[in-house]
């Protein structure tokens, strides 16, 4: 009798690398793109990056389902934010946290998946 391995062990955590990096993309945004004035959207870049990061490098070390859930709430956190918090109209900010968001949930979703459906990914 074989013990049969996961695709998500066997591939690194892709997604959750992908996250990660969107992460760091969100946190550096204000200064890169020049919207670090802008306070509301600055901060919700920030505190939204931190939250992002802790979970994708939780995910890394130790995967439970339930963190990629979380991620999958804060990427769409992420698309809605602009106008929740109040700034749709920040012309840099919006398609970043749109698009970030929407990497974000994708990457989720697709780890959510692979859990779910292993056998599609069994060699």
């Amino acid at each position: 009798m074989s013990m049969q391995t996961s695709w998500r062990s066997e591939q690194n955590h892709v997604q959750d690398w992908i996250n990660l990096i969107c992460a760091v993309l969100l946190f550096i945004s204000p200064w890169a793109l020049g919207f670090s004035g802008e306070a509301l959207a600055a901060r919700t870049a920030w505190i939204s990056a931190v939250v992002i990061g802790i979970f994708s490098i939780a995910a890394l070390v130790q995967f439970a389902e339930w963190e990629e859930w979380l991620t999958l709430l804060l990427g769409l956190w992420l698309i809605v934010a602009p106008w929740v918090v109040g700034f749709s109209t920040v012309a840099y900010a919006f398609p970043v946290f749109v698009a970030l968001g929407v990497i974000i949930a994708l990457a989720s979703i697709s780890e959510l998946w692979v859990v779910h459906h292993p056998e599609g990914f069994a060699s």
